[in-house]
């Protein structure tokens, strides 16, 4: 397994093109970004696009957020597996079995995997959505607290949560349990659609093990110098 703590890139880009566009600005850096590849561009190129990544020395999340029968995410992640990906998820939604279902699936004949991680609440989601539109009762917080403790029953090594929900979390399934927090913007960045947000340092002080940054480097104006000032601010390192 890898260790904890690093920056992970999303790159939330339609095409390859685009995608090659942006990491053609960080050839020569010594620190090679850890990288988020999601539904749009894994849909729009597909598996050629990862090993593309891949293949520039990146290490990649996966982020497909599987949620099916048991049988159907077993098998699909058998397949995503073979990618030589690093980090990849499911909805913990799914349940206990579901999850149990995605580890097996995920484990190579050698007994090596990929992270495997499960995504609680939506960064974009609020309480009062939670509880109006998806007829969830609980807080927020007993909920992700719930789908983190099933998470850690079904093997998996952390979730997707808000960095607020970090210290939660931690403290019901252990420290060594990761949590790998979106929903990060630097104090001068605009919200944009996330909800439960807070800045790199903070959430390196509210225990997250890997933070995802999308807009605040991929928009920004020097991308490279942003994405230094987050493994700065995060690692508490200058690189």
């Amino acid at each position: 397994m890898m260790n904890a703590k690093d920056v992970i890139i999303a790159c939330d880009f339609a095409s390859a093109e685009q995608t090659m566009t942006f990491l053609d600005k960080f050839e020569g850096e010594e620190r090679k970004p850890f990288l988020k590849i999601g539904m749009e561009l894994y849909y729009a190129e597909g598996n050629a696009i990862v090993r593309e990544i891949k293949r520039r020395g990146h290490k990649i999340f996966l982020d497909l957020k599987l949620h099916d029968i048991p049988n159907t995410v077993r098998k699909a992640m058998k397949v995503l597996s073979a990618l030589d990906v690093d980090m990849v998820n499911v909805h913990a939604a799914g349940t206990v079995e579901m999850m149990r279902a995605a580890k097996e699936g995920l484990t190579r004949e050698d007994g090596s995997r990929p992270l495997l991680i499960a995504v609680t609440q939506l960064t974009s989601t609020s309480e009062q959505t939670m509880q109006e539109e998806l007829l969830i009762n609980a807080t927020i917080g007993d909920t992700i607290i719930k789908y983190a403790q099933n998470a850690k029953a079904a093997g998996l090594d952390g979730v997707v949560c808000s960095p607020l929900e970090s210290t939660i979390v931690k403290g019901a399934c252990g420290n060594e349990f990761m949590t790998i927090t979106p929903g990060i913007r630097f104090a001068e960045s605009a919200a944009d659609d996330q909800v439960r947000i807070t800045s790199p340092a903070r959430a390196r002080q509210l225990g997250s093990d890997y933070i995802v940054v999308g807009r605040p480097i991929t928009a920004a104006e020097d991308p490279v110098a942003a994405y230094r000032k987050c493994v700065n601010e995060f690692l508490n390192i200058n690189k």
